[in-house]
């Protein structure tokens, strides 16, 4: 079963980032904060901005929460 896009987009982020306690401390967010997002295949919009962010773009608001920022570019 494949992973729905958002989801695929936040495993995407914890890889970059190089695991889930180094995308919290990047972002400002805690560790159970990601875990609990990817679990659920879900992020908040403030999360999805500041993972945006964090990584420089490499993942952005609209891959991780296309239903708020889909029409934007960041």
């Amino acid at each position: 079963m494949k992973c729905p896009p958002t989801l695929q987009a936040l495993n995407k982020a914890v890889a970059l980032a190089g695991s889930e306690t180094r995308l919290s401390r990047a972002t400002g967010y805690s560790q159970p904060a990601i875990n609990k997002a990817r679990r659920r295949g879900r992020v908040s919009a403030e999360l999805a901005i500041a993972i945006e962010r964090a990584l420089g773009g490499a993942v952005t608001r609209a891959e991780l929460r296309p239903d708020l920022f889909g029409g934007e570019r960041p």
